[in-house]
Formats: C-alpha cells, sequence, structure tokens
C-alpha cells in the first residue's frame, strides 16, 4: 500500500512507497498527520508535481468499492462494508422517547410542526449516501483525484417483479379494478382458505397473514399475503413456522434514489452503469469483487494492482439500554466515553483493539491481552477510528 504525502503548505501530493516514508520521517523530514490511511506531512518545501488519479466508485446498498488508477499503477483499492442497522436503531430511541413521554406531569401539545426539507431522504438511506460522500472526500483529502466516476443504476423494479410486464400492465397493477387487498386475495384464491383448503361462508371471519413477518423483512405485496381462516390463523402462528426472507427490492430502489443526487455533491463527476463495468470486466479476465468492479470504472486495464484493504462502518455512540450491570437497575448510558469499541490502544509499546468499556469508561475491555480488562490510566496512546475502521 502507498504512503499518502501532503506537502508543508497543505497541497496533496503523489503518494510514495513505505520506504521512502520510512527514510524521510527517519530524518525528521516529515511528520505523521494521520495513521488511517497513512499520511505523512513534509517539512520542507518541493515542487507540486502531480500525475492525473482516476477515483473509481462502485455503489451499493451493503458495500461500496473504491479504486484510484493513475495511467501506470493502482495506488488504494478495498471495500467499505456498511452498517444497515439505522431502522432498527430508530425505532429502539422511539421507544425510550415515548417511554420518558409517558413520565411526564404535563407537556405542550405540538403538531404540523414538522418540515422535511427539499431533497429529503429516510435515515436509513440518507446515512447509506452520506457514506458514500465520505469515503469520496476522505480519499480527495489524500490524494490529487482529477477524475471521480461513480457507476449508478436505474432499476424497473415492477420489471423485476414480474417480467411479462408491458404496455398498460404498468398502469393497471394486481389489485385492478378491485376494492381492496381481502376482495383480491378472495379471487386470486377463489374463495377458499390458503391452509385448509375449505371455502369461507358467510359466517366465517377471514384474516389476512404475512407469510413471512414484517419484522423479518416481509412486505404488505400480494405476493407475501394469504387469506386464512381464523381458526387456521390461529394454529398457524402456535406453530411458528421458519421460513426463509422473501426477496425484496430495496436495494434496486436504494440505487433509484441516489443515482441524481451525486451530481449535486461531487465535482469532476462522470457516472457509468452496470452492463459498461460488466463488459469490461469480463474483457480483462478479472474475477466479481467490489474492489475488481471499482477498478474497471476507475478506467484500469493493465496497471499495477495493490493490496485491498477492507473498511468496516461502526456506531460511534451507543446509548443503549444497559441490561447486564448486575445489582443496578436498566439504564441508559448518559454519556459518551472517551474510548469506543473498534478503537485502538498502545499497552506497553504493542497495539490492541478494544473490545468495550466498563465502569463509567475509566475500565477497558481489550481484544489479545493477557488481561481481559485493564484501567484507563495504563494507556499509553489511544487513536480514535470514528465511524470508519479499517481492517
Amino acid at each position: 500500500m502507498k504512503v499518502f504525502v501532503i506537502s508543508t503548505n497543505g497541497e496533496r501530493l503523489m503518494p510514495c512507497t513505505c520506504a521512502k516514508a520510512k527514510k524521510l520521517l527517519k530524518s525528521k523530514r516529515a511528520k505523521v498527520i494521520k495513521l488511517y490511511p497513512f499520511t505523512i506531512q513534509l517539512e520542507f518545501d518541493c515542487e507540486d508535481i502531480v500525475q492525473p488519479i482516476t477515483l473509481g466508485l462502485d455503489s451499493g446498498f451493503g458495500n461500496i468499492g473504491f479504486s484510484c488508477v493513475t495511467e501506470k499503477e493502482e495506488l488504494i483499492s478495498g471495500t467499505v462494508i456498511l452498517d444497515g442497522k439505522t431502522s432498527e436503531r430508530l425505532t429502539e430511541r422511539a421507544m425510550y422517547r415515548r417511554n420518558r413521554r409517558f413520565k411526564l406531569r404535563y407537556r405542550k401539545p405540538r403538531f404540523l410542526n414538522r418540515k422535511r426539507k427539499e431533497g429529503w431522504l429516510p435515515p436509513s438511506v440518507q446515512r447509506r449516501y452520506d457514506t458514500h460522500l465520505k469515503i469520496i472526500n476522505l480519499l480527495k483529502s489524500v490524494m490529487p483525484i482529477t477524475k471521480t466516476i461513480i457507476e449508478v443504476g436505474n432499476f424497473d423494479i415492477q420489471k423485476l417483479n414480474n417480467p411479462d410486464i408491458s404496455g398498460i400492465d404498468y398502469q393497471q397493477g394486481d389489485m385492478y379494478e378491485y376494492q381492496n387487498m381481502r376482495s383480491f386475495l378472495m379471487s386470486r384464491e377463489k374463495g377458499k382458505c390458503q391452509i385448509c383448503g375449505k371455502e369461507f361462508t358467510k359466517t366465517d371471519s377471514s384474516h389476512i397473514h404475512h407469510i413471512i413477518e414484517r419484522a423479518n423483512g416481509g412486505s404488505d405485496r400480494a405476493k407475501n399475503l394469504a387469506i386464512l381462516h381464523k381458526s387456521c390463523h390461529n394454529n398457524l402462528h402456535k406453530k411458528k413456522l421458519k421460513r426463509k426472507p422473501n426477496k425484496t427490492y430495496k436495494d434496486a430502489t436504494f440505487m433509484n434514489t441516489i443515482k441524481n443526487k451525486f451530481w449535486n455533491d461531487v465535482s469532476d463527476l462522470e457516472v457509468t452503469y452496470g452492463y459498461k463495468t460488466f463488459t469490461d470486466r469480463i474483457n480483462l479476465g478479472l474475477e466479481k469483487t467490489h474492489f475488481t468492479d471499482a477498478f474497471v470504472i476507475a478506467e484500469g486495464t493493465n496497471q499495477k494492482r495493490v493490496k485491498t484493504i477492507e473498511i468496516k462502518q461502526k456506531r460511534r455512540n451507543n446509548r443503549s439500554l444497559q441490561l447486564n450491570r448486575i445489582g443496578f437497575a436498566p439504564s441508559i448510558r448518559k454519556k459518551r466515553y472517551t474510548i469506543q469499541p473498534k478503537d485502538l490502544v498502545w499497552i506497553e509499546g504493542k497495539k490492541y483493539v478494544v473490545k468495550g468499556s466498563q465502569n463509567k469508561g475509566t475500565v477497558i475491555a481489550i481484544f489479545g491481552y493477557k488481561k481481559s480488562t485493564i484501567g484507563l490510566k495504563k494507556i499509553e496512546k489511544v487513536y480514535h477510528f470514528g465511524s470508519f475502521c479499517f481492517n
């Protein structure tokens, strides 16, 4: 992997080799300003001679591939693994807030005071999109990138759901000419229960059942619904049957949502599409990975490749309910501890990864040390990763 270089006046220069960076640091002609990615700043003036660098970004719902390429070699390549638990955490936060509000004697009425800004996105989508921008800005902060190419997608979700759809069928969905979902399911199943197979009578009560529960990723689409007798429905839930999650189109919806937003937030932008990346990758004889796609997107051909890195997105703040404190009632963390999980600490000259904080942040649990925990005062140095953890 290359070492990134910043000039004395803060300008980004071309990366150098590890051996050259070691000589500069040893002779005190440079200093370290960032560990991940490893970046040095020169202590002497030099010419700002740079080469064109192209950043290729393979955007995605769960993973992001990135690669920076010059005419001769690849400078950095890797994958960002996104943390996709925003929706669950918002639900958890709403539960805590609702509990606190019930304890108030009086609360001033508030309604119709929530306005959404232009370009608003759901929090889970916004966080994924912001992570794309964050990795672009991170790479641009250490390299003189002249061009950014992003692969975007344009998906026809109705075509994915029904390959035979065409023409007027786009306006006439499954429930066309039906009053509601119940009448559609009755017509589809010819008035029969999907468990016992018996027809519904006028006195029978019908229940709509989610084949895959909403909590487990199920949707309200007709394909995920079944109409059952009340007794059959109750018996079905008592058995607690396990099923595989149904196919969703969250990734395709996400790509359709963000495809036009990059133009406003990324400078020197060009876009490409998956079919072109697929064709170029096959012609080059490369295997399918996120960082390989990013290399192809960056117009890479026969350049010298580098060892890839993996970046995991982590939760920066955790104020969840603490249930494991022996002798204490459950409580919510009232402050953010200085040292967070996945941070790096140095003890006796060696580097370790933090597992978590205990005793109100005064004791640190770490991986691989001879003791499971250690006091905060014995830690020599700390490196905070923030939301990106480099592996």
